[in-house]
């Protein structure tokens, strides 16, 4: 029997797949959790993700898949932590509903270089109000564009993998807050396909249990570094210590890319801080710094982003990067 509670979410960080791209701290971390489990955590839901079928991340992913779409009672999948029952009709601050839906499932080549082509999967709705945000209108509403069928997105996918892209990714929105879709997805996705979770690390420690092993590389959003910046624009509270927990544990557990746009007018506020914690914190982490913002959206609420990133702004924050050795890719 599956709870609808989060009490067993304890048990599922330690039962992970090794699939092909699973990396090897985690399948270390995954023998000692299994060495030092005692009977009470066994008799858990999560123990038949490893214990049936340990190799098989469709597996896992499937398992996971049910148990996040019954979390969908209380649901806390990103740091809102708004704890409505979805199923019953109730609505968070993302007013995603039960079932999820698309609005752009297409091969892309304007992610980074080592991704791309990728099968990129665009989840509809969000749990951040980014003012500036690219995507806006689909991006916010989780009832944009198409019904999200698993088995019909994952006959694409495998389509364009036939036909030469490295990697596939699945983004928004914010995919956070389609945790059983986003799953389902994975477990009919080829063992050896190359999975990108394109995330803005708003989600919560139980979305990270549901997700860990799930995807080779985390492709997370460092939108603002302050908290004052991430109310204004995006209107998050506490957002820096979300952000930086989500950081720290996706670069421990996967490939971690952390992405960073620049706004103008926001260089010594939000910049100058997401690079030094970067520098002090991830080491040697790949950092892309985008510097094609453009006043989409909402943004014109905002006097500072009425306009493009000036040439000059872009060349002080490449210095910044450069004075504190940060690893920049394209």
């Amino acid at each position: 029997m599956i709870c609808s509670t989060n009490s067993r979410l304890q048990d599922i960080g330690a039962y992970k797949g090794n699939a092909p791209g699973f990396g090897l701290r985690r399948e270390a971390k995954r023998h000692a959790a299994l060495a030092g489990a005692d009977e009470i955590s066994k008799s858990g839901v999560a123990v038949a993700l490893c214990h049936r079928n340990p190799k098989s991340r469709a597996f896992v992913a499937r398992e996971r898949a049910r148990i996040a779409r019954a979390m969908l009672v209380d649901c806390r999948f990103c740091a809102h932590d708004c704890r409505v029952n979805r199923l019953a009709g109730e609505n968070g601050l993302c007013h995603a509903g039960t079932e999820a839906r698309f609005f752009c499932a297409q091969t892309e080549v304007s992610d980074e270089l080592e991704l791309i082509p990728t099968f990129a999967v665009a989840l509809s709705g969000c749990d951040l109000r980014c003012d500036f945000c690219i995507t806006g209108a689909a991006s916010w509403n989780p009832r944009a564009g198409a019904g999200f069928e698993a088995r019909e997105m994952a006959a694409k996918a495998k389509v364009a993998l036939q036909h030469g892209v490295r990697t596939i990714m699945v983004l928004g929105g914010e995919p956070t807050i389609h945790l059983p879709a986003a799953l389902e997805f994975v477990s009919l996705l080829p063992e050896t396909a190359r999975l990108i979770w394109k995330t803005n690390a708003h989600g919560s420690a139980q979305a990270r249990k549901l997700l860990d092993g799930m995807f080779d590389v985390w492709l997370a959003d460092f939108k603002f570094g302050n908290d004052a910046c991430a109310q204004r624009l995006a209107k998050v509270p506490d957002y820096i210590r979300v952000v930086k927990d989500n950081l720290l544990w996706a670069d421990d557990n996967s490939e971690l890319i952390v992405r960073h746009l620049l706004m103008p007018g926001h260089m010594e506020c939000c910049w100058q801080p997401v690079a030094e914690w970067l520098a002090g914190n991830l080491p040697g982490v790949k950092v892309n710094l985008r510097s094609g913002f453009w006043p989409a959206w909402q943004a014109g609420r905002h006097a500072e982003l009425r306009r493009t990133l000036s040439e000059e702004e872009s060349d002080k924050a490449r210095r910044i990067a450069e004075k504190l050795c940060l690893r920049l890719i394209c």
